[in-house]
Order: C-alpha cells, then sequence, then structure tokens
C-alpha cells in the first residue's frame, strides 16, 4: 500500500486538537496560544503554547509539516542515498513542565518522513513514542504508564512493548550523567516493515494512548502538598531535560539544522530551572531514592507488580 500522507496529516492535526482541548478542560480558564507559521524553504506548522497556568507552568503542543530538497546532515548520516531528495516531514510534538513537583513532566512526539529519491521509490518511516520524568515517582504511577504502553502495544505482537521499552530506555540516557532521563516509555524510529496500513495504526496506537497514561497521573498528583525544598529540586532536575535536549535529542538537531522555526523547536525547554555545582541527595531522602531506583533502565512490569 503506497504511503497516505493525507490520512497521516488529518490524524496529527487532529492529535494536536484533541491533546490541547483536554489540558484546557483540566485546567479551566488556561487556554494555549496558537502560533501559526510558515518555512522560508517549504512548508509549516502550528504551535500552541500554555504558560503561567495552575497546572501546567508550560506547556507546547506543535504539529509541523515540513519539506524541501537536500536533507541535512542529522538525516543523511545513515542513509547517505538521500542526499539531495526531495522530503516531507510531519509530526506533533510535546512537553509538558507542569506546576507541581509532584505531577511529572512529560514528552510525547510522533513523526512520519518520505523521501523520494531521483533513482528509486519513495523511502518513509514512522518514528515517535512517549516518556516520563518524575522528580518524585510514584510506583503506582510508574505501573500505569507502563501498562498503558504496554497495552497499545499488545496488538503488534508479543515483542513490541519489550523492544520499544528498551529503545526507550537507550534513548533517553544521558551518558555523561550515567543516568536515564526519567522512567521511560516507548521509542521507535525507521517503522516500515510492517507495511504502511500496519504502521500507521501503530503510530495511532501510541498517540492515543497519551492521554490514558498521563492524565490519570495529573489527577492524582496535581493537589499534592509541596514547598520550597521540593520546588527547588523540581528545578534542578529540569537541568537535565535541558542537557538531553540540547546535547542528544535528534529531533531538536533535526529542526535546527533544516531550518525550523526556532521557538518551535525549543518550545520543549523548562521556563524556568537551575544548576548547582556538585549537588547530591541527602541520604535516606526522597530525592535519594529517585537516583537510586529510578533513574536506570528497569522491568518496571514485573519489578513493581511483583
Amino acid at each position: 500500500m503506497a504511503p497516505d500522507k493525507t490520512a497521516v496529516l488529518e490524524y496529527l492535526k487532529g492529535l494536536q486538537q484533541r491533546i490541547t482541548s483536554r489540558f484546557e478542560e483540566l485546567d479551566p480558564g488556561s487556554r494555549f496560544r496558537a502560533d501559526r507559521w510558515q518555512r522560508e524553504a517549504g512548508g509549516g506548522g502550528e504551535t500552541r503554547v500554555t504558560r503561567g497556568n495552575a497546572l501546567l507552568e508550560q506547556g507546547g503542543v506543535g504539529f509541523s509539516h515540513v519539506m524541501g530538497t537536500g536533507l541535512p546532515p542529522s538525516a543523511t548520516q545513515s542513509r547517505p542515498q538521500l542526499a539531495g531528495a526531495r522530503w516531507e516531514a510531519m509530526g506533533v510534538s510535546l512537553v509538558f513542565h507542569p506546576q507541581n513537583p509532584y505531577v511529572p513532566t512529560t514528552h510525547l512526539n510522533v513523526r512520519f518522513f518520505i523521501a523520494e529519491p531521483a533513482d528509486g521509490p519513495p523511502i518513509w518511516w514512522f518514528g515517535g513514542g512517549f516518556d516520563l520524568t518524575p522528580y518524585y515517582p510514584f510506583d503506582e504511577d510508574v505501573l500505569h504508564w507502563h501498562r498503558t504502553a504496554q497495552r497499545a502495544c499488545a496488538p503488534f505482537g508479543a515483542n513490541r512493548y519489550a523492544e520499544h521499552k528498551a529503545e526507550c530506555d537507550r534513548y533517553f540516557w544521558l551518558r555523561h550523567r550515567n543516568e536515564t532521563r526519567g522512567i521511560g516509555g516507548l521509542f521507535f524510529d525507521d517503522l516500515n516493515e510492517d507495511g504502511f496500513e500496519r504502521s500507521f495504526a501503530y503510530q495511532q496506537a501510541v498517540g492515543n494512548a497519551f492521554l490514558d497514561a498521563y492524565v490519570p497521573i495529573v489527577e492524582r498528583r496535581r493537589e499534592h502538598a509541596y514547598g520550597e525544598h521540593e520546588r527547588q529540586f523540581q528545578l534542578y532536575r529540569r537541568g537535565r531535560y535541558v542537557e538531553f535536549n540540547l546535547v542528544y535529542d535528534r529531533g531538536t538537531l533535526f529542526g535546527l539544522q533544516s531550518g525550523g522555526r526556532t521557538e518551535s523547536i525549543l518550545m520543549s525547554l523548562p521556563p524556568q530551572v537551575r544548576f548547582e555545582y556538585d549537588w547530591h541527595p541527602e541520604p535516606g531522602s526522597a530525592e535519594a531514592r529517585l537516583y537510586r531506583d529510578y533513574l536506570r533502565p528497569r522491568d518496571w512490569l514485573t519489578e513493581l507488580a511483583g
């Protein structure tokens, strides 16, 4: 089956709308500001951002559909045959930075890429996933997150969840810190071996599972009492988010190298963050438990459920 770019575009636009509408419902009075933008080299998108609300200190949900000829180095490094090919990339990407330190930061991305080499058939693939970055994690939240991810993967093979969970752990690994960014989730790229229809169905399953995975955690933790100590730890740990996005994230690199809209690309960065030299958690503290028990790859469903 030939790729149906129109179907992917309509799904992505609808996903952006469903997510922003749901979070406006969760936080009455909040609204996402919508910025429509055009890319000089081709295409454009719409970035929706909310900030300074009771629930989200800052949240962004961006849709983009860009195209051109001549891919940036981040895209052709492993596919030199695509250099000079006409290409299109479309996707939805979000990052939510909540006010309350007991509500985790989260990220979702679902995307589709297609290139048309002059001397061959189109080359296409899907990518994406979602992950969770808690500051004060709760086992029941971690279990809920991964069980939802597992359910989304179940129709696509017995090994799909384990494979894409492991890929998430590998991707969101801060090598210079020797720790994961959070407790993971799903991550996939170059997905096309199942054919367009089934690959697209999987992208939709992942995108549709995001609200089911995240909203119950938000609702459980949003009223949790906290003080300045927890707030300062949240700001410190947000520094890891900055480090990953600016040092390792392939989407950030692709966007900047391909002439994307800088404000939309960097909306993932937190509105407030702090860095502190050689900081270590107090032994026996909740912060120490985060470092000891959560910032490493684990088989969450087996270890916590057992």
